[in-house]
């Protein structure tokens, strides 16, 4: 499994942003997606995760309302829709995923990583 993350950049407070994580290697069936983000000084924290085979989600409390977890069979990419950011929500972030079928939130879970990709809110 070989994670690549795209999509961060600068946005205003309220706006939105897509965060696109795709794996070059194979196909993501019987993985559970998950995204985290490092802000600084802060540890790296799960936002949320997406079982690939039936789409079954998991939000952190602070996201939920606000951020949505999808996959796309076709392009075999898991995207990350960020709206109504705020500039608590500024971090690196970073794609991952875990074999078998439970959603978690330990990082520790999770057995491969992408690359982070920034995202800047301000305010």
């Amino acid at each position: 499994v070989q994670l690549q993350a795209s999509g961060g950049g600068l946005v205003q407070a309220g706006g939105s942003l897509r965060l696109s994580c795709a794996d070059s290697g194979r196909t993501l069936s019987n993985l559970v997606m998950g995204w985290f983000r490092q802000a600084p000084g802060k540890d790296r924290e799960f936002v949320s995760a997406i079982r690939w085979d039936d789409g079954t989600t998991y939000y952190v409390d602070s996201v939920k309302g606000r951020f949505t977890i999808s996959r796309d069979y076709a392009k075999n990419t898991v995207t990350l829709q960020m709206n109504s950011l705020k500039p608590e929500d500024t971090a690196v972030y970073y794609c991952a995923a875990r074999r078998g079928s439970l959603l978690l939130r330990p990082e520790t879970e999770y057995d491969y990583w992408g690359q982070g990709t920034q995202v800047t809110v301000s305010s």
